[in-house]
């Protein structure tokens, strides 16, 4: 039986890397920000409606702006790696990871007064970063939210009560191990808007890019691998 080699992009490590910048950038927008979820669409989309049902339609657009963000990030996303995936040097979801970084950086330069402006780029980078990296070991993840991370680690342990089948108790600690991460990246970025306030975002910009030199140096791994 032919096995697929294992893409660094599905590797636990990254996984783990981006969960934590994920859960950063959540609470750096939400406790810097004007209380707006970047990579959570649900809450935006709960307070958009509750919003708009109260007659306050200049703020609900805090929350459609970023929402139709998202759209686009996801859809320039599938554009990159159709237009990239033909590529011999350098993976499409690298390009969108640098992406992401650029655009974390210039939200972290703007001021209070420019925070519709931070969480459009924001939730832009973030919808790039869930639509390129969706995978941990094969398994379906999120490295930017929690409620389907939640759903399958719990589905794989309840697999596992019926089965005892020991990968199915493997692949739920994965999950919860994801969830974990991600609340501990949002601990620590709560902690770091009161220091470091709008530049906080910049160390969520420093986790993204030990990810993408990671995937540089992988890369570089296999290449030799295939000439020895």
């Amino acid at each position: 039986m032919i096995r697929k080699p294992k893409q660094m992009s599905e590797s636990m490590i990254l996984g783990v890397v981006l969960t934590l910048a994920g859960g950063f950038q959540d609470a750096y927008s939400y406790n810097c920000r004007g209380q707006v979820f970047a990579n959570a669409q649900t809450g935006n989309i709960v307070l958009l409606g509750q919003n708009i049902a109260s007659g306050n339609f200049q703020n609900a657009l805090h929350y459609l702006f970023p929402l139709l963000a998202f759209l686009a990030g996801v859809y320039l996303s599938e554009w990159v790696r159709e237009l990239c995936k033909s590529f011999q040097k350098l993976h499409w979801r690298q390009i969108v990871l640098a992406f992401e970084i650029v655009m974390l950086a210039i939200a972290g330069l703007l001021p209070q007064s420019l925070n519709v402006v931070s969480n459009v780029l924001m939730s832009f980078a973030c919808a790039m970063q869930v639509q390129a990296f969706r995978k941990v070991h094969g398994y379906p993840f999120a490295s930017t939210m929690c409620i389907g991370n939640l759903r399958s680690g719990m589905d794989a342990l309840v697999a596992f009560g019926h089965s005892h089948d020991k990968n199915a108790l493997w692949k739920s600690l994965q999950y919860f191990a994801i969830i974990f991460i991600f609340a501990l990246g949002a601990g620590i970025g709560t902690q770091c808007v009161g220091i470091f306030g709008e530049r906080t975002i910049w160390l969520s910009c420093a986790l993204l890019l030990v990810s993408l030199c990671f995937m540089f140096i992988q890369d570089e791994e296999e290449a030799l691998k295939e000439k020895a």
